[in-house]
């Protein structure tokens, strides 16, 4: 009751503070919060239960016993990380890669209360200290690249990708390679999972971004949803179709006539499928015409199609 009396004092006076904070407090607030927060994590339900059995609307997650301790905790580190009196030349000093990495690690933690602070803590250092900008989204990527490749769990999947999604939409004009390269290695390669569908709402934010900031992107984002399209799953399917609904809404002429002849082997193959929703052809294929003049568009496309196809596009293509 002590502890958290102090704590409760702590937040007042960071928050209401009209002093510049010291190196000295600046290096024990630090030290504190890591004291704190930086644990061992107990064994997550998706890696004692298979990935196939697991399902989060189900299986109740452990919930942090010690979490009224840790809110405070967070809190106090949150309106000190935003506070105008903290000199961030200083705090960069001990808010340091070693700190950045133990943060993104405790993603892992399967109580969303603790992951949603970090989500906004993680961010607010993003924003804040310009130095460690490319350690962060490196560390991202690390932790992307190891779920995808290796291990296909982790709790924080979906928190790490709103926080890229802010950071995607910040991106300068032309992107750099090594935001295209995240995009090919990292971001379209995230559909591989069979649990997909616990992220694939925050997935779909981030992807459009990169066609709308660069039109060539489009064929590259298509022909990558193509290539991780689910043969057996019809529920990732409906999620599949719904994320290319959202790409073809930003995709110009030249882009798509790339990559139409996969697009509609897929379509032609969806339309076989004995799944209500995949079968339903409107929602995409309606897409289809606003990407290229009439007449052209037919021209081009219906040679292309499988007959059910033409007959739908034909259907529902705006009249003049």
């Amino acid at each position: 009751e002590i502890k958290r009396q102090t704590l409760i004092e702590l937040v007042d006076f960071v928050s209401s503070s009209t002093s510049k904070f010291s190196e000295l407090a600046i290096e024990e607030i630090v030290r504190m919060v890591s004291a704190n927060i930086f644990r061992a994590l107990p064994p997550s339900t998706h890696e004692i239960v298979s990935v196939d059995l697991f399902d989060p609307d189900e299986d109740e997650p452990s919930m942090e016993p010690a979490w009224s301790h840790l809110q405070s905790i967070y809190d106090l580190f949150l309106r000190f990380i935003t506070s105008t009196e903290m000199d961030a030349k200083v705090v960069k000093r001990y808010v340091d890669h070693s700190f950045i990495l133990k943060l993104i690690d405790l993603f892992e933690s399967e109580d969303s209360r603790e992951r949603e602070c970090l989500k906004t803590i993680l961010h607010r250092i993003y924003g804040k200290f310009m130095v460690h900008r490319p350690f962060i989204r490196k560390s991202i990527n690390n932790v992307l690249y190891r779920f995808i490749f290796e291990t296909e769990r982790h709790s924080g999947i979906a928190e790490l990708l709103e926080i890229l999604g802010s950071i995607i939409n910040g991106f300068a004009l032309p992107l750099k390679e090594e935001h295209k390269l995240f995009l090919v290695r990292v971001l379209i390669p995230l559909h591989k999972p069979k649990c997909v569908s616990f992220y694939h709402r925050q997935l779909t934010y981030c992807i459009p971004q990169f066609v709308e900031k660069e039109m060539k992107l489009a064929d590259t984002v298509i022909r990558g949803l193509l290539r991780y399209w689910p043969l057996t799953n019809s529920q990732k399917e409906v999620l599949f179709l719904g994320e290319l609904e959202e790409v073809l809404e930003v995709t110009q002429p030249p882009e798509f006539q790339r990559c139409m002849s996969p697009l509609f082997r897929q379509i032609g193959r969806c339309l076989n499928s004995s799944h209500f929703q995949v079968i339903n052809p409107f929602p995409y294929t309606g897409k289809i015409p606003k990407a290229l003049p009439m007449p052209l568009g037919f021209s081009l496309f219906t040679p292309k199609m499988p007959p059910k196809i033409s007959i739908i596009f034909l259907v529902n293509a705006p009249s003049k």
